[in-house]
């Protein structure tokens, strides 16, 4: 193997070609971006970079001498468009191709757009580094943001602007916020939250319409309600970025089809990252992840694959969030949950485990870091479920 092309100039892409290096590979390596910038951390965007004067720069993965020291051909601004499995060849939007012998795709996710909302230049989403300074610049102490979605990138940028000063309202589709992911007690948790920080939360109602005038918006709910807002911000969620390999021969499912150790359905094609969906043999599950650490691990363990490892990717993951002064930590899964254990409940404090099919699937730690290992342990060894309650019983006396 003499030439390996990266799509996607993520963290999955980066770390891919990092690995690479470190095992070995001494063949070209070229890394295609679709954005200007060089590749650069995400979770602080709805963190640091909106509540402090954080530079870009800050943000970026690796300097920009690393890149010519590890010998990678780094292509900017220029998105794969399509791709060419038999000639093994990538098509780039300037016109250009580049051939391969091995290819990581890394493209990561896009922005859910809202169904009723269609290329309104007001309308805010959080996804990129230039979204994060535009939506910055609007901030200022007394004007009102409204957040349509209740999902943690949105209850992020919610704590932030009320810690900047400004009204927020928050609108989820469901009974509570993060009721995609959670049922219960934890999502009221999280709303309890962002309510004594001064967050009105309005759930059980979705986005109607949205008008736009010279001074901001009115924002309609389907149960009748109209809030005038300075500030709209749209958190809905992510779909993988895989349209433009619609006509390649690569199988897309729910991203893109992959084996135990991240190969594609093309030969010499491996992926990494937000877009994989495989079977962790952990869970006896097919997912796909959309958190760093995955990003990480993936693009690591994809470049592994792409030089001759078979062994298939096992993880558990780990996702944390913070919001006002409070982090989750969070491992394992709640897909298919038929079991809830909230071990300890109070305003500052919460801890939760799921099961599912009679073992320990996941583990929610809001204020009780230390707790969070042995449960990564426990879903690791498929502890059995009563198993782990009475532990968590024990533990509690």
């Amino acid at each position: 193997m003499d030439r390996v092309v990266i799509v996607g100039g993520s963290l999955a892409g980066v770390n891919a070609a990092e690995a690479l290096r470190e095992h070995g590979f001494e063949g070209d390596l070229t890394l295609i971006s679709a954005e200007e910038s060089l590749p650069y951390d995400r979770p602080p965007l709805s963190k640091q970079m909106l509540l402090t004067d954080m530079a870009p720069e800050q943000l970026l993965l690796k300097e920009s001498d690393w890149y010519e020291k590890n010998g990678l051909d780094v292509v900017l601004g220029n998105p794969a468009r399509g791709l060419d499995p038999i000639a093994q060849r990538v098509a780039l939007s300037d016109g250009t191709e580049r051939e391969y012998d091995g290819l990581v795709l890394a493209t990561g996710s896009a922005v859910r757009e809202l169904s009723v909302v269609h290329g309104e230049p007001r309308l805010h989403v959080l996804h990129s580094m230039d979204d994060a300074i535009r939506l910055r610049a609007e901030f200022a102490p007394g004007k009102h943001l409204v957040l349509v979605g209740g999902g943690f990138i949105g209850l992020e940028v919610a704590a932030a602007a009320r810690w900047q000063g400004l009204d927020v309202t928050v609108i989820a589709r469901g009974p509570a916020p993060l009721s995609r992911v959670f049922v219960g007690d934890i999502g009221r948790w999280y709303q309890g939250l962002h309510e004594r920080n001064g967050v009105n939360v309005r759930c059980g109602s979705a986005l109607e319409a949205i008008e736009w005038g010279i001074n901001g918006a009115v924002v309609t709910l389907t149960n009748g309600s109209v809030i005038n807002a300075d500030i709209v911000v749209a958190g809905v969620g992510s779909t993988p970025a895989v349209e433009w390999l619609a006509n390649s021969g690569v199988e897309i499912t729910n991203g893109l089809a992959c084996t135990p150790d991240l190969m594609t359905s093309v030969p010499n094609v491996v992926a990494a990252g937000d877009i994989v969906s495989w079977r962790n043999p952990i869970f006896d599950e097919e997912m796909r992840v959309e958190h760093w650490t995955n990003a990480i691990d993936q693009g690591r363990h994809a470049a592994a694959t792409l030089l001759g490892n078979r062994d298939p990717f096992a993880s558990v993951p780990y996702f944390w969030t913070d919001q006002f002064d409070t982090k989750m930590r969070f491992v394992g899964r709640t897909t298919g949950a038929d079991h809830t254990n909230i071990e300890t409940l109070s305003d500052d404090k919460l801890v939760a485990t799921f099961g599912r099919d009679g073992v320990v699937i996941g583990a929610v730690c809001i204020g009780a870091p230390r707790q969070l290992a042995k449960y990564k342990v426990a879903i690791q060894n498929r502890t059995p479920w009563d198993e782990a309650v009475e532990a968590s019983l024990i533990a509690a006396r």
